[in-house]
């Protein structure tokens, strides 16, 4: 195969949850761009069907708190397609992350979007794959799920709170990273591929103290943009990563390669 229609995703049927915030446009352009029928789905169906609208994706509503709207979502796109070639579990509830010292309840919440629903939304969609015996499960995680905070990076903001802070978003997505792992063991009997992408972080708006000191403490010396991840997500939704899984790969400038 040439090497440049590898790395085409026309005919190709994607699942990108949430898809409007920050990393979700870019990834909503890209996997549009590269030519794949895209879906983008989340609670805030007004905000992705206007991102939808921009790109040429198509905007559903998905509660991830729900088995059967996780249900029904597959089912929609697999009625209209016949096919499901690609999931991107990107969006992310951030409910609990105020406080150490909430009791378990509150945890718990964050825990029932950012891991269970992971969890359920892999597996419902792995079925679909298993029948075609091909496929492509990207995980967002973040370079958070590699390392500790920085306090350097914080020095002169009032961006972070060490006293108070909570875990559980290190937590989740450092959980995520062994998830992949896991996942890809599972599923690779069936030509089914999970990667995760491990983001750095990205530029808006933040006091220019913190993006001075963490620009630093990249190999690159700056943040993320609205293209750095464009391309690595269509590498690994795309044949070109054929024989890739199971593989967490840093998109930050080498924050964590340091």
């Amino acid at each position: 195969m040439n090497v440049m229609e590898m790395f085409s995703l026309k005919g190709k049927t994607v699942l990108l949850t949430g898809g409007a915030g920050l990393y979700g446009r870019q990834m909503t352009e890209a996997l549009c761009e590269a030519g794949a029928k895209v879906f983008i789905a989340s609670r805030n169906l007004e905000k992705l069907e206007e991102t939808a609208a921009k790109y040429g994706a198509s905007a559903l509503q998905l509660d991830l708190n729900s088995d059967e709207s996780i249900a029904s979502v597959i089912g929609k796109i697999v009625a209209e397609t016949g096919r499901l070639d690609v999931l991107v579990n990107n969006a992310v509830t951030r409910c609990a992350c105020g406080n150490w010292a909430e009791d378990m309840a509150y945890f718990d919440r964050s825990l029932h979007t950012n891991a269970s629903a992971l969890f359920v939304l892999t597996k419902h969609v792995g079925e679909v794959m298993k029948k075609q015996r091909s496929g492509s499960i990207i995980n967002i995680g973040s370079y958070m799920g590699l390392l500790g905070p920085n306090p350097v990076n914080y020095t002169g903001t009032d961006m972070f709170d060490f006293e108070k802070t909570s875990p559980i978003y290190f937590y989740e997505k450092g959980g995520m990273t062994n998830f992949t792992r896991f996942a890809a063991s599972i599923l690779g009997h069936w030509n089914i591929r999970v990667n995760c992408i491990a983001p750095g972080g990205y530029f808006n708006g933040q006091p220019e103290a913190f993006v001075k000191q963490y620009s630093a403490n990249t190999m690159l010396g700056r943040m993320a943009n609205d293209d750095d991840m464009k391309g690595l997500l269509v590498f690994l939704a795309s044949d070109a990563s054929s024989y890739i899984t199971g593989a967490i790969i840093p998109a930050d400038g080498g924050y964590t390669a340091k």
